[in-house]
């Protein structure tokens, strides 16, 4: 297994500018052949460090509505149910899970009606209390910086190092630390394979 290089960031800093740019113009700009660039892009995808490539709208050209940032104080225990279900309201444009077991999001809202549109997506229950502000502007820029990639072992927990492995099992790739914890991951899948 390859660790990320600052090629490979290089790369990702000029998907994340313009995800249609070809790749003979991002290998001319990091000094590598087209077919290496695509090498490592499909790289990157298999590593689950480029998931999609997508478009940015901005929905305030598109559509009317008023832009808010909603903050949720979500109950312990609550908190994926609650982010799941406000990532499938029309107009939320991000979400974040904060690390105190809130959820807080961004939408563009046609009707200014938080509470009845949280209620058709919510078990409000699981809703503590909720603060709306409305935003006069926003920008949103995921630029890879100075970051460093670290995988995580995806049977033991520990970071994944030039050593690690990977295999792909059902069309996703997992990651491993060590032959070891691949071998228990496998027999384990295959178990819980063949008892469902």
């Amino acid at each position: 297994m390859r660790e990320l290089d600052e090629t490979d960031l290089e790369i990702l800093q000029l998907l994340v500018a313009d995800a249609r740019r070809p790749y003979k113009e991002i290998a001319d700009a990091v000094e590598l052949s087209p077919p290496t660039v695509s090498d490592r892009v499909e790289r990157l995808r298999e590593l689950g460090v480029v998931r999609r490539f997508t478009v940015d709208v901005d929905r305030s050209l598109l559509s009317e509505g008023v832009a808010v940032l909603v903050d949720l104080t979500v109950k312990p225990g609550r908190v994926a149910d609650v982010r799941e279900g406000v990532a499938g309201i029309d107009g939320v444009e991000h979400v974040f899970e904060t690390a105190d077991g809130g959820v807080v999001f961004h939408a563009r809202l046609r009707d200014g009606a938080v509470e009845p549109m949280l209620a058709d997506a919510l078990d409000l229950d699981a809703v503590r209390e909720y603060d709306v502000r409305l935003l006069s502007d926003s920008s949103w820029h995921p630029e890879p910086r100075e970051v460093e990639f670290a995988l995580e072992c995806d049977e033991c927990g520990n970071t994944v190092t030039s050593e690690g492995e990977s295999v792909r099992i059902d069309g996703d790739v997992y990651q491993f630390c060590c032959s070891s914890c691949k071998s228990r991951f496998e027999e384990q899948y295959e178990e819980l394979k063949e008892a469902a």
